[in-house]
């Protein structure tokens, strides 16, 4: 028998079920590939305390993380939500401690509502521990913005030259993802060489929540089964906008990417792959 991939997400918990491990673990299993998470914080709003993140402590991803490598073994991991310098220092520890040699950094920072996910005295951990680690780094375009110093991108243009600007930082792959400019959604991906860009139509939807974590967890996805990562981004790409393409929501909130739809409904889109 030919066991699937394994792939582990360490981020946060999407009490909702549209984002963070929720939305990897349902890519994973799309993907076919085995998944495993380690939880690093709850995302869930307390009505009485107000208080909406609720952190997991060093021990726990530490015991979830080392667990996972001793019952199954790691392929390739991704990273999400994690918060704060201390759990960022602690994640950079335990991947290179592993030896894990796929690795896709997805650098929350912001919500999908420009919620704050990310503490101001975590970045430079992320700049120095983590990112270095990566095999992939895929920013959108306020996390990109952050890690740039505040630059301004409001351009495929600019998502070039922050792509590879941000190459520097160490990483073998970056993919700047251009959702949030006006007119074809179309993302960024440098290699240290070569700048290629995917295009696909923008969806007129606000039920988006959870599609950066899925593009994300799909590229690791592809990745594990041994991919490259141009065909893992495209194949990534094809499938978060079909699940943007079929989102929906059960109230009046923004609701989620549909994660089945590719299977029940087929490919959306193509998706137009221009390389420089």
């Amino acid at each position: 028998m030919n066991y699937p991939s394994r792939v582990m997400t360490i981020a946060g918990s999407a009490a909702g079920g549209s984002a963070g491990i929720q939305a990897d673990l349902k890519t994973f299993q799309e993907f076919d590939v085995y998944g495993m998470s380690a939880v690093t914080a709850i995302v869930a709003y307390h009505q009485k305390t107000g208080k909406n993140v609720h952190p997991q402590s060093i021990e726990a991803i530490e015991a979830q993380f080392s667990t996972a490598v001793k019952q199954v073994g790691i392929d390739a991991l991704k990273t999400g939500m994690l918060f704060s310098k201390e759990v960022i220092d602690k994640v950079a520890d335990i991947i290179a401690e592993s030896k894990v040699e796929t690795v896709v950094v997805d650098p929350v920072m912001v919500g999908k509502l420009d919620s704050k996910l990310l503490e101001d005295s975590a970045i430079d951990a992320l700049n120095t521990r983590l990112i270095p680690l990566a095999t992939v780094i895929t920013p959108n375009i306020p996390e990109a913005s952050i890690l740039l110093d505040g630059r301004k991108l409001e351009s495929v243009e600019d998502l070039k030259q922050a792509a590879v600007d941000l190459h520097q930082l160490g990483p073998s792959y970056v993919l700047v993802k251009g959702g949030r400019l006006e007119g074809p959604a179309v993302d960024v991906l440098y290699d240290g060489e070569k700048l290629t860009t995917y295009e696909a139509p923008r969806i007129d939807t606000v039920n988006t929540s959870g599609a950066g974590c899925t593009y994300s967890a799909a590229i690791t996805a592809e990745m594990a089964k041994g991919k490259s990562v141009l065909d893992a981004v495209h194949s990534a790409k094809s499938f978060v906008t079909t699940a943007i393409t079929n989102g929906f929501s059960y109230t009046e909130m923004v609701g989620p990417t549909y994660h089945a739809a590719a299977r029940k409904f087929g490919e959306a889109h193509q998706i137009n792959v221009k390389g420089e």
